[in-house]
């Protein structure tokens, strides 16, 4: 504990909300532009409504700001592994359905789940510098169970769904670093979730 405490890590805590925040502002650039590729390649309306979609971490969150940074952290990790798995899937149908005829989304698609994986590890490393323990795997593999089969209509929307709440995410992933970097005792290290 109290080597999260000292100054060395305090920098490195600082040094990898830095590049957190980078990465963080690059994949939500990226979702951006995938967002529009999709919504055109799908024939969607760009200000179609959507409503929740299940299995999709919400990125607004109630009394966001008195939220410890570990806190945080992990409903970041959470989110971020929930979002690895849905565009896997998403992935994987996009295939089925267009096979190669779209390889342009989908490698958009593919470079996106890479950024998201990317991610994932940051904050878990950032997670081990504060000395927390990171949720297994075993939590993620298990996941939620796989939605029914829905239509390709249904899975346009789901699609629509999941790369916006993901470029929220994005954006709330930046504030929640930001936060974490500033100098405080109180960085979440005398809370635990």
């Amino acid at each position: 504990m109290a080597a999260a405490d000292s100054p060395s890590a305090a920098l490195r805590r600082r040094d990898l909300c830095s590049r957190g925040i980078r990465l963080a502002s690059k994949m939500r650039a990226d979702v951006v532009d995938l967002l529009d590729a999709y919504v055109e390649q799908q024939g969607l309306d760009a200000s179609a409504s959507v409503a929740a979609v299940e299995g999709v971490p919400l990125a607004a969150v109630e009394r966001w700001d008195e939220q410890t940074g570990t806190q945080r952290l992990l409903e970041n990790l959470a989110a971020y592994r929930a979002f690895r798995a849905l565009l896997a899937q998403m992935l994987e149908e996009q295939r089925e359905q267009l096979g190669e005829a779209e390889a342009g989304l989908g490698r958009a698609l593919a470079a996106v789940l890479l950024q998201v994986s990317a991610f994932a590890y940051h904050l878990e490393e950032l997670l081990r510098l504060e000395s927390r323990g990171i949720p297994g795997e075993e939590e993620e593999e298990d996941g939620p169970p796989p939605p029914p089969r829905l239509s390709l209509f249904e899975q346009k929307l789901r699609g629509l769904g999941v790369l916006r709440e993901l470029a929220q995410w994005a954006v709330r992933s930046v504030r929640d670093l930001r936060q974490i970097a500033k100098p405080s005792p109180a960085t979440g290290a005398a809370e635990s979730p």
